[in-house]
């Protein structure tokens, strides 16, 4: 005859004591990651470029090499992190110019979110956000060629906004495109790089602004 099995539990006691300890931790974690991502920002911000070291992040954020590597596999690393804190916060900017409380004529909405993502890439026109988002807009060209996926993945939801809208013109009539997932694409690339042009365009004038990629964009998918 065998013997009966027997199962044992945790004591309730053990199991909140646990708990505790883990969101403890974790919040730690987060404040610590917080302090790294605060310090690339900071030496953003005061040096206008990426070009910093992983020990001037150390000693900015008051942090140990070994932290930092707790968190980070690296530069790139850290820089994907803070590409993908500023794409955020783009996000959050951009989706209530896309609902239906920015406005009611979807191709209206479109272009305000296409005016306010040009904003957000090219800092000289409108400075947007809480940090120097340019150098960090210019690095994902880079990042894009050393981690395209993670690039892909960071920018899905700008194109997911983008491709509703104008999906959303063509159905109410506002504008005329074959393939409007390649469209959205279109748009959010000319609108995203057109700082790169603007730089070399040595006369301000001469520059692309959010108004004229806009109307450009529009003549393109055919309003």
């Amino acid at each position: 005859m065998s013997e009966p099995e027997t199962t044992t539990t945790e004591p309730a006691w053990r199991e909140r004591a646990l708990s505790r300890s883990m969101v403890a931790a974790r919040s730690r974690a987060e404040e610590r990651i917080q302090r790294f991502l605060d310090a690339g920002f900071a030496l953003i911000d005061e040096k206008a470029t990426t070009d910093f070291t992983i020990q001037e992040v150390i000693d900015r954020s008051g942090q140990s090499l070994r932290g930092f590597y707790q968190y980070f596999d690296g530069k790139d690393e850290l820089l994907l992190a803070l590409f993908e804190e500023s794409v955020r916060e783009a996000i959050d900017d951009l989706r209530p110019l896309a609902s239906e409380t920015g406005a009611a004529d979807p191709l209206e909405r479109l272009r305000a979110c296409t005016v306010r993502l040009h904003e957000w890439c090219d800092p000289s026109e409108q400075r947007r956000g809480s940090h120097n988002r340019r150098p960090i807009s210019e690095f994902s060209v880079q990042l894009a060629v050393d981690h395209p996926e993670r690039v892909i993945a960071i920018m899905g939801p700008i194109g997911a906004i983008m491709l509703d809208l104008v999906e959303q013109s063509v159905a109410a009539g506002r504008i005329t495109v074959a393939d409007p997932r390649r469209a959205a694409s279109l748009v959010q690339q000319v609108v995203m790089f057109s700082w790169f042009g603007n730089r070399m365009v040595k006369n301000p004038r001469l520059r692309a602004s959010s108004d004229d990629l806009w109307e450009f964009c529009l003549r393109g998918l055919g309003g």
